[in-house]
């Protein structure tokens, strides 16, 4: 089987092409239009301006998605399309929608509507060494990223239980917020990422610290707010306290505002893993390529006797390859749940969640 992917939540135009045999997947072609530097003056993204771009940017990255792939004649060569339908921002996912449905109409082609969030879960299942096979549920999940922040048990393809998810700030957002309160720009994770991995030795003077949100919390919940709320206030006493925000400053800053962030983040997926009794743990989502991040769940994940997968970089952030995983899944259990495929049963809901 080979799938049309395609992606539009949010800032990158992505339309993929992916090839099951025997259950194991083969990306074809990935391709993504980034609009980063075009958000990156706003200090994040604008919807309207975003589905501008994607209106104009879709059918070339469709065409070009098409000949990496070496798909010659799509009627004949492409078995099902996939399309995120939430969640996201609402005139971004109309764009991919509507391009997808007129695929399917025009070709007469089976359409599936995909929630994004599962197709972060499906990452994982792109990696070259991950074997769909040996798969064995239930699986914890860690989403994480610049909308959202979750926990989530997988009990089976296309049964999910969710455990916890932020209360206010997403992780990837808070990275945001700080990197914009230290002039850093956008996106921010990378940024304080990169400032992080420059620090050579902590100034203990500064007494930079900052709290762990909800850490000792008895449920599975996280909270970005406050953290954020601590950056301000840390540069603000700073400041008044005559210190320069200098590199070597604000590469501390960066570096305990991560260390506290991902602190959080391991702290609850092994609580969420001890009290659900899983063996198996899952990492995905745009913040899941943060190299503090993925080091510490893999420490955790063996330090524990926990099977743990994480995406590979490329599958980190949003792309069509995740979504065409995601779709071939979704097909299969649509032919025992009478589910239909025609191109005008997807509906698109910004505020699409794991059911």
């Amino acid at each position: 089987m080979k799938i049309l992917g395609i992606e539009s939540s949010c800032d990158e135009t992505a339309v993929a092409v992916l090839e099951v045999k025997n259950g194991k997947p083969k990306v074809l072609s990935n391709i993504i239009s980034s609009q980063v530097k075009l958000h990156a003056k706003f200090g994040g993204v604008v919807p309207n301006l975003a589905a501008r771009e994607h209106v104009k940017n879709i059918e070339r990255v469709f065409r070009a998605a098409l000949k990496k792939a070496e798909i010659k004649n799509f009627d004949k060569e492409i078995d099902l399309i996939a399309v995120t339908r939430g969640p996201g921002l609402a005139p971004a996912l109309l764009v991919g929608i509507t391009f997808a449905k007129t695929l399917a109409w025009k070709y007469d082609k089976p359409l599936i509507g995909v929630n994004h969030l599962e197709g972060h879960v499906y990452s994982n299942w792109l990696n070259d060494n991950f074997k769909p096979k040996t798969v064995k549920f239930p699986i914890l999940h860690l989403i994480v990223s610049g909308g959202h922040t979750e926990l989530v048990i997988m009990k089976g393809h296309g049964k999910y239980e969710l455990l916890g998810e932020t209360l206010d700030d997403a992780v990837g957002e808070a990275f945001d917020k700080a990197a914009r309160l230290l002039g850093l720009g956008y996106p921010g994770g990378p940024a304080v990422a990169a400032r992080a991995a420059k620090l050579k030795m902590k100034n203990e003077k500064l007494k930079i610290e900052f709290p762990r949100p909800m850490n000792n919390s008895k449920d599975l919940n996280f909270s970005y707010s406050g953290l954020k709320t601590a950056v301000l206030y840390k540069i603000r006493d700073l400041q008044n306290s005559g210190i320069k925000m200098d590199n070597d400053v604000i590469n501390e800053v960066c570096y305990e505002f991560q260390k506290a962030a991902v602190e959080v983040l391991i702290k609850k997926t092994l609580k969420a893993a001890k009290e659900y009794k899983v063996d198996s743990i899952m990492l995905s989502g745009g913040v899941s390529a943060n190299t503090l991040l993925r080091t510490e769940f893999k420490k955790m994940a063996e330090e524990n006797g926990l099977r743990y997968s994480r995406p590979s970089l490329e599958y980190t952030g949003d792309n069509a390859a995740m979504i065409a995983m995601a779709g071939y899944y979704n097909k299969l259990k649509a032919k025992s749940s009478k589910r239909k495929t025609t191109w005008g049963s997807v509906e698109m809901d910004a505020n699409l969640g794991f059911n």
